[in-house]
């Protein structure tokens, strides 16, 4: 997940409307903390708590306390697209549960927030005094109101994610690492920044006593390393994913020491709870050695104590922003050698080529080469694309060069694809075409100049009243789940 800079969130927030377009600030009321609850509409552990949120929305005593607001955030982490949430939530019941409306999830991303349901604590000036991953019940979140810091125990759920290929919720298979590397704030908010981490928490591991406090791990040689608990999704990544980001951010061969950082407390160690990962483990170690030529001094052991950090601890760098962190934080949201994002390929024509006469006889089918090279017309209703309307792009089939979007995609029963606009008008080219004794407009690709089809006035009058009537042999579709991969990523907006 990419941190992104936002205003204070009080700020952020007043910019905003729920979902009946009344503005956020009229539910905020100065002096008093705020409990504002993230949540998405595919999460059925959140629809399952609505009701009960809704009630305390209602509730006296919440609201001579506190404020008491939820906040989706349509195109981010899965949440239907702005416009459509609205539409969806409009025929659900629930006058009295205030939600409001982040398009593209600017305060969650702020808040490294990558799992819903999860809070965040305002305090009565309104600076953030805790994030809490998962659900909370009524008697903590009277407690969070009257304290900020209160123990209500940090909450094992699990958690759910959107399955893209079945296009609802799935349980999300999480995994577990304890990793010290000095001092914990830094290396906190750096995890809770790499896309597939769900929670990091600070803590106190493989010490000589069960609950330690700070003052015992620093000032009463208790043994224990300033660790934290990173919980990750597994199927996003792998443990050996996990430790090449960890290796990235410390010194494996200082002993006790990290950035300005001395004492035991501060060493470095991997500890595990599973055994079969001590293996995996030690291949990183054996692989990172080979970059050193001092011997590398990470521990690679069981988990023998786990005790979570005081909460003044947790999310530390998010509520002190200029607080000291020994680690460059920024390296999270650099890829991992092998799964670097492909170049954007973007709308310059140059980028993409239009092959030889005998590769494109090679490459194409019969059918292909007809249209797009001999300006051949398919049968209507003979493409399997007349009936896609699954969210992607249309590129042309000869050169890669993106042409449609399935946002503008639409059924117009006239047997080819149908769109209203192409994604960018630069991407093809209009001619005059009068065979068959007939006055038309043919469309091209630009960049291979390849035979598209024909433009009509007779499209939907609210989208422009184009008709862009499409062979579906000259195009290529791309998943939405799959342009990344392919180079198409910073389309992905045009398609949500």
């Amino acid at each position: 997940m990419q941190k992104v800079s936002a205003a204070p969130i009080p700020t952020a927030l007043s910019k905003l409307k729920d979902t009946q377009g009344k503005p956020a600030a009229s539910y905020l009321q100065e002096g008093k903390p705020t409990l504002i609850k993230f949540w998405a509409s595919w999460c059925p552990l959140c629809l399952s708590e609505l009701e009960h949120t809704e009630g305390w929305a209602k509730d006296q005593r919440f609201q001579q306390k506190a404020n008491l607001i939820t906040v989706a955030s349509p195109g981010f982490l899965g949440e239907k697209k702005d416009g459509e949430f609205q539409q969806w939530y409009a025929g659900l019941n629930y006058p009295k549960l205030p939600v409001i409306v982040d398009k593209g999830g600017n305060i969650a991303k702020s808040l490294n927030i990558a799992v819903y349901p999860s809070w965040a604590v305002l305090d009565k000036r309104g600076d953030l005094a805790r994030v809490v991953k998962g659900s909370i019940n009524e008697a903590q979140a009277q407690a969070l109101i009257d304290n900020p810091e209160a123990e209500i125990s940090r909450l094992q759920h699990t958690f759910y994610k959107v399955d893209k290929q079945k296009k609802e919720s799935a349980v999300m298979n999480t995994k577990t690492i304890y990793l010290a590397g000095g001092c914990f704030w830094g290396l906190e908010a750096y995890f809770q920044r790499i896309d597939g981490v769900v929670d990091a928490v600070s803590g106190y591991a493989n010490g000589k006593t069960e609950h330690p406090s700070y003052e015992d791990v620093v000032y009463r040689d208790t043994g224990h390393a300033e660790t934290v608990r990173v919980t990750y999704d597994a199927d996003k990544l792998s443990l050996d994913d996990i430790l090449q980001y960890y290796f990235r951010v410390v010194d494996p061969t200082s002993l006790n020491k990290q950035g300005n950082d001395r004492g035991t407390q501060y060493r470095t160690g991997i500890y595990f709870t599973d055994a079969a990962e001590q293996p995996v483990i030690a291949a990183a170690l054996k692989r990172e050695q080979a970059k050193y030529k001092l011997p590398i001094v990470v521990e690679n052991q069981p988990l023998k104590q786990f005790a979570e950090a005081e909460e003044y601890h947790q999310d530390y760098l998010i509520k002190n922003p200029n607080g000291y962190c020994h680690i460059d934080i920024r390296k999270a949201d650099e890829p991992l050698p092998g799964k670097e994002k492909p170049k954007a390929k973007g709308f310059d024509a140059a980028t993409y080529k239009k092959p030889d006469d005998a590769e494109l006889k090679r490459i194409l089918t019969e059918e292909q080469y007809r249209v797009t090279q001999q300006s051949g017309t398919e049968y209507a209703f003979s493409h399997d694309y007349d009936h896609l309307f699954a969210p992607g792009i249309y590129v042309d089939v000869v050169s890669g060069e993106p042409l449609f979007s399935s946002a503008d995609k639409y059924d117009s029963q006239c047997g080819w694809p149908s769109f209203t606009k192409p994604i960018q008008d630069s991407a093809i080219t209009r001619r005059n075409d009068y065979s068959y004794n007939m006055q038309r407009v043919e469309v091209r690709s630009h960049a291979a100049d390849s035979h598209l089809g024909h433009v009509f006035p007779d499209g939907p009058a609210d989208k422009g009243g184009l008709r862009y009537c499409i062979n579906g042999a000259s195009l290529r579709f791309i998943p939405l789940e799959q342009m990344e991969a392919e180079g198409y990523g910073d389309l992905i907006s045009k398609v949500r």
